[in-house]
């Protein structure tokens, strides 16, 4: 993936993970933690759509920390809601 700092093959610090993003649009690369909620699978992410609420199911890759020291997510994937 382009623009991220790659997983580390030796640690499971950052990892792949469904959440539900909370945001304006779905149109940038990277979030902040604050606007995602990890959710345990694609099923729950799914169902916790809710685009009119700006709530949006995908799956991202991370913790990672910015160059700015912000918590970030990197996005894998949108996905469609259920």
């Amino acid at each position: 993936m382009r623009g991220c700092v790659p997983p580390d093959a030796q640690t499971d610090v950052s990892s792949e993970h469904w959440a539900i993003i909370h945001m304006p649009g779905r149109n940038r690369k990277r979030y902040p933690a604050n606007c995602v909620q990890i959710v345990a699978t694609e099923k729950e992410a799914r169902a916790g759509a809710k685009p009119a609420q700006r709530l949006f199911p995908a799956k991202v890759l991370g913790p990672s920390k910015s160059s700015e020291g912000q918590i970030i997510y990197y996005l894998v994937e949108w996905i469609a809601p259920s």
